[in-house]
């Protein structure tokens, strides 16, 4: 056998190639895109502006707001993503006092 022989079965046109297997089969039927400068995809994507803290509002947490917010901070920190059934753990948890909360997050995030 000296030449290249073509079996039966081979895909004869570019339509029959599966798109998933051969994927740059097709890519000629794409425009070229433009380069893309600094990340930004389209003129009307922007970056946005930075935080205005004169525009906050002034609404205080209630303490077992600001827990919670404060152990779920800790334990993202720490790696470990709370399950659905944790959350009713986390909210009795939260409803301890500021010296147990800290001495809870310091458990977690393992600081002295």
């Amino acid at each position: 056998m000296t030449e290249l022989q073509s079996f039966p079965t081979a895909p004869t046109a570019l339509a029959d190639y599966d798109p998933y297997r051969f994927p740059a089969v097709y890519m000629d039927d794409f425009p070229e895109e433009p380069p893309v400068a600094y990340g930004l995809s389209d003129a009307l994507d922007y970056p946005l502006p930075p935080p205005a803290p004169a525009t906050r509002l002034s609404v205080p947490l209630e303490p077992a707001d600001r827990r919670r917010l404060e152990l779920h901070a800790a334990l993202t920190t720490a790696g470990i993503a709370p399950l659905p059934g944790d959350l009713a753990a986390i909210e009795a948890l939260c409803t301890l006092d500021d010296t147990t909360h800290i001495a809870l997050q310091h458990w977690i995030t393992r600081t002295p």
